[in-house]
């Protein structure tokens, strides 16, 4: 009786315990699907965040002028 005691220790329950959690939880990060970071968010006229693709953002850079800025947000 007391061989079958110490097959099954709590000590022995827990460390199994701990590596299947720690395996499932490295499958689960392993596995993910990889997402492509290609957005940048910005923020539209009506005021929400969004999220655009950088392809489609034009690649000439310019100052935004005080006057731009007041006109383009609509209230």
């Amino acid at each position: 009786m007391e061989d079958v005691k110490q097959k099954y220790t709590r000590k022995k329950f827990m460390i199994w315990g701990v590596g299947i959690l720690a395996s499932v939880s490295f499958l689960k990060f392993a596995f993910a699907p990889k997402k492509n970071k290609n957005t940048v968010k910005m923020l539209s006229q009506d005021g929400k965040l969004v999220e655009v693709d950088m392809s489609l953002l034009q690649s000439k850079k310019r100052k935004v002028t005080s006057e731009e800025l007041q006109t383009w947000v609509k209230k």
